[in-house]
């Protein structure tokens, strides 16, 4: 599994049409309206690097209101819950 997190500048009256269409998205798991650099955050879950080319250069960058986008490539994921259950691998009674 793939995750991204994808940065998106949109047209500012087109946000929420905009936050509603990459959310229909197939592979886009979560979308933010935020504060800061970006208008809108899209988690994108996907299997392979082809999948995330389709998501974000064909479908995101697309949507009419998009001005662009920036990618970053997770290579890990850190959580309480992730290490909460390494620690607790061998530990049932």
């Amino acid at each position: 599994m793939l995750t991204a997190i994808v940065l998106i500048d949109t047209e500012p009256a087109r946000i929420p049409e905009v936050a509603a269409a990459i959310a229909d998205i197939t592979g886009v798991s979560e979308v933010y309206s935020v504060t800061g650099k970006a208008d809108l955050v899209a988690m994108v879950r996907v299997q392979d690097h082809d999948d995330l080319s389709g998501v974000i250069a064909d479908r995101i960058s697309k949507i009419v209101g998009v001005v662009r986008t920036e990618t970053f490539i997770a290579f890990r994921a850190y959580s309480h819950v992730d290490l909460e259950q390494a620690f607790a691998l061998g530990l049932d009674d």
